[in-house]
């Protein structure tokens, strides 16, 4: 008698980036279990590229473990920069590869769902005490700045800036800005000091990230810092997004798109194996997720790359204090006067700092050097 195909049992895995914060590896499991709630028929899994347990190979051995054998993978990121585009496809494809008679799929980035951008806007409306059932007809006498968290991927970047936008045309402000908290400018030190000066006596400054972590807490300490040098102006620090109800109905919209019931155009993972067979991956380093049992050594992923050359020189002064398994594309705007050089000084990742040129560093050591301050380079005057 021919053997019966098995019966498919689907799962859902969440992938996430991972942070040395363990408040934010909390959070993120209340995204795994917020969407629990919305597929309780399905074990549902989270797992993290680095820093952070469960790593993703955790997670989706525990869905295995429970008989799973349709994995709907969808990432835990706000905008599809390098993470999502190439590190999880690669970490899923080496395990779709290695496990027979198990289907791994992944779905799409959060993106500017409009159950997104409710989420956020929800949280301005918080931040300022209004009910965002009731909204005000118009906020001109306001300025919103959206922090976003800034990357070498340009359409990402780009992404926000839109975001600003959306939010800006929907509530009315009477300005709105972007500044951004990693590789490119301008940074938000740089920024608010420069857009206090248009003249707005209340400014809301609203992170568009999913969870806590250094960097959320790196933003609101430059907005206290910036709040005191102008005490006549009201600086309100909004809210991340974390589990809010519409950024787990953003969630549920990724895994039904993987599973069919809606409409979806190329998605990452074939975004990912499009590129790869063409040669057009363009990846930088060996991805290594975090082993928590040897938190000193990571278990990479190789991913294929292809040969290329840049037009500056990198400084390796750092490499020392780089070996931690993380790694950033390069951006060629790295020495802009406004942006992640102002951070020098100021606990910047050495993912970046290893891309600055060594010109670059001397300049700002010698900035630094001048200062009878311990302040970062941005609120300095």
């Amino acid at each position: 008698m021919a053997e019966q195909p098995k019966a498919s049992k689907p799962g859902i895995m969440v992938c996430g980036h991972g942070s040395r914060d363990k408040g934010a590896e909390r959070e993120f499991g209340l995204v795994a279990a917020g969407l629990k709630k919305r597929f309780p028929d399905m074990p549902v899994e989270y797992g993290f590229l680095e820093f952070s347990a469960p790593n993703i190979h955790m997670g989706l051995n525990s869905l295995i473990d429970q008989g799973v054998n349709e994995i709907y993978a969808v990432p835990g990121m706000l905008f599809a920069a390098t993470h999502a585009k190439n590190d999880i496809p690669s970490v899923l494809t080496t395990f779709d590869e290695t496990n027979s008679g198990v289907k791994v799929e992944y779905g799409n980035e959060l993106g500017l769902h409009d159950a997104m951008i409710n989420a956020f806007q929800a949280r301005i409306y918080e931040s300022m005490d209004i009910d965002p059932q009731q909204p005000p007809a118009s906020l001109y006498d306001t300025m919103l700045v959206v922090v976003g968290r800034g990357t070498s991927d340009t359409m990402a970047n780009a992404e926000v800036a839109k975001l600003t936008r959306i939010v800006n045309e929907n509530m009315g402000f009477g300005w709105a800005d972007t500044v951004y908290s990693g590789v490119t400018y301008p940074s938000v030190g740089e920024g608010l000091e420069r857009l206090v000066k248009l003249g707005f006596k209340k400014i809301i400054v609203a992170p568009y990230f999913l969870f806590t972590g250094r960097l959320i807490k790196r933003i609101y300490g430059y907005v206290d810092h910036v709040a005191k040098q102008f005490p006549e102006v009201e600086f309100i620090k909004t809210p991340y997004l974390k589990d809010h109800e519409k950024v787990i109905d953003a969630f549920e919209v990724r895994v039904r798109e993987i599973m069919g019931d809606q409409a979806m155009p190329e998605n990452l993972m074939g975004a990912f194996k499009r590129r790869l067979a063409a040669g057009d991956v363009d990846v930088h380093h060996h991805h290594a997720e975090f082993d928590p049992s040897n938190p000193d050594a990571s278990k990479h992923e190789e991913l294929h790359t292809h040969s290329h050359s840049h037009g500056h020189t990198h400084s390796h002064a750092n490499d020392q204090a780089h070996n931690h398994g993380h790694s950033h594309g390069v951006y060629k705007h790295i020495s802009h006067p406004l942006g992640p050089r102002t951070m020098i000084g100021d606990g910047i990742c050495n993912c970046f700092m290893r891309q600055f040129p060594q010109e670059i560093l001397e300049e700002e050591k010698e900035r630094i050097a001048k200062q009878s301050t311990d302040l970062p380079l941005a609120h300095r005057q």
